[in-house]
């Protein structure tokens, strides 16, 4: 199986990763932007919202290359809006601290930011994968289980997960395919059942 690298990937995401003991990250593409690579959508008091944060390139945008911007402070922002979102969730208090902890280590470039929130969700989910740069690029028909242009936020998922508890269910139904950061903070060690 191979994917793109993901930021606070979305629950679809980590339902192709529970199915696969080893997944390739695409290492050699060159950044795309207005896909999941540097944003995250999930559930707010005002619905679903959209995070992202700015990055630059010197020239090279290679993935592993590019560098997160932390000029302004979308950090910050982030963690407000994560904090104001998940408060109330039934699991946020238990990986909060540990999860911003991998966020104020404030990695320089974009593949190590995402690669370490990825590997806190599949260690807290319980996910037995194993997570593999990929070496060269592989070009799109290649791979039998290629999905790294399939998921994207500008078209819906094909995603069609059970429902779960969420903090603003009542004001907004459920909301799918959220990060999973959604599903670990409302279901806590019951995440895995999900996927």
């Amino acid at each position: 199986m191979l994917l793109s690298i993901a930021y606070f990937p979305t629950v679809g995401y980590f339902a192709l990763l529970a199915k696969s003991p080893t997944v390739f990250i695409e290492a050699k593409e060159n950044y795309i932007r207005q896909t999941w690579r540097n944003r995250c959508r999930i559930l707010s008091a005002n619905g679903p919202l959209d995070l992202n944060f700015p990055i630059v390139h010197d020239g090279s945008r290679l993935i592993t290359e590019v560098k997160v911007d932390y000029s302004t402070p979308w950090l910050e922002k982030t963690m407000q809006a994560i904090d104001s979102a998940y408060y109330s969730s039934p699991f946020f208090e238990y990986y909060r601290d540990e999860l911003y902890s991998v966020l104020k280590e404030r990695p320089e470039r974009l593949w190590d930011l995402d690669m370490r929130i990825m590997r806190f969700f599949v260690g807290k989910i319980g996910l037995a994968v194993n997570l593999c740069p990929t070496s060269e690029f592989l070009s799109p028909g290649t791979v039998e289980d290629d999905y790294r242009y399939s998921l994207s936020p500008k078209r819906p998922s094909d995603y069609a997960g059970r429902a779960y508890w969420q903090v603003f269910r009542d004001r907004f139904g459920f909301v799918s395919d959220l990060s999973v950061m959604d599903l670990l903070f409302n279901e806590g060690p019951e995440s895995i059942c999900w996927l």
